[in-house]
């Protein structure tokens, strides 16, 4: 049995994940650190249940949403032999183009994965950013409001008897 898997992170955190794949004997046979997205084929020869960990220890305080597919390949079953005639001909002409079709359609499904997952860190991305702008904003005004208020300020002490300390 051969097995593909590609995990990608979705959301949260800087995107990163710590992963790995142990076969039914614990026996670890593919591991990540901190990684944002792959694509990985493994082989599977013992029989059993595969484990698949993502571990989220390095950012505790933030949930990640992570996306992976797991493709399982395994090696053709022989076929009975076909009765001879145009049927089987035909027959595997048929299977073949739907295998085609198969391989084209899953190719487009792994492509629009793989764009809605750029699209949710871009989204991410921007959302920080508008945050920061927006704070940003915020101390600019207020240090410009202060200002204001220190120069009105300075100019009555300079032009009050009062508060004058230097005669001009």
């Amino acid at each position: 049995m051969s097995s593909e898997r590609s995990p990608k992170v979705q959301s949260g955190g800087a995107f990163d994940i710590d992963w790995d794949v142990k076969d039914p004997n614990h026996k670890v046979l593919l591991d990540g650190k901190r990684e944002r997205a792959g694509d990985y084929v493994f082989t599977g020869n013992t029989v059993g249940e595969y484990s698949f960990c993502f571990e989220n220890d390095m950012s505790t305080l933030t949930d990640k949403l992570v996306d992976f597919d797991i493709m399982v390949e395994s090696e053709p079953r022989r076929e009975p032999p076909a009765k001879p005639g145009q049927i089987a001909e035909h027959t595997s002409a048929l299977e073949e183009s739907v295998f085609k079709l198969n391989g084209m359609l899953m190719n487009i499904n792994r492509m629009q994965k793989h764009h809605h997952t750029q699209e949710r860190r871009g989204f991410s991305v921007v959302k920080s950013t508008q945050n920061r702008l927006f704070w940003y904003a915020v101390f600019e005004s207020l240090a410009i409001i202060g200002m204001a208020v220190f120069q009105v300020y300075v100019l009555q002490t300079f032009f009050t008897k009062t508060g004058r300390r230097y005669k001009v």
